[in-house]
């Protein structure tokens, strides 16, 4: 980790979803979170990210991880820190959020 990576922090939800995960999609996303410390915003290096259109005090993005899950995530740029909120199975994630 250089300097100019953010510090990925996962809150409750989805640790407890790496915690119960198979041993595969454990590794995969652990592997794709890893790119969100290198660079967050959508169009940068590594991930499909995109900005989601919800309305409150941050912002809110989304990643999509191998086709089957999506991570949502807020960046704290003053802190270098990128939280993890919520890992969804990606149709959930669709119902949920509209895109």
């Amino acid at each position: 980790m250089s300097e100019d990576d953010y510090a990925v922090l996962l809150a409750d939800q989805p640790r407890e979803f790496l915690s119960v995960a198979d041993e595969k999609t454990t590794r995969i996303c652990k592997e794709k979170l890893g790119y969100l410390g290198e660079s967050p915003y959508p169009g940068c290096r590594r991930g499909d990210k995109e900005k989601l259109p919800i309305d409150g005090r941050r912002d809110r993005f989304r990643m999509h991880v191998s086709r089957t899950y999506t991570a949502i995530y807020t960046v704290l740029e003053e802190d270098r820190e990128v939280r993890v909120l919520e890992i969804l199975p990606i149709d959930d994630a669709h119902k949920r959020y509209g895109f």
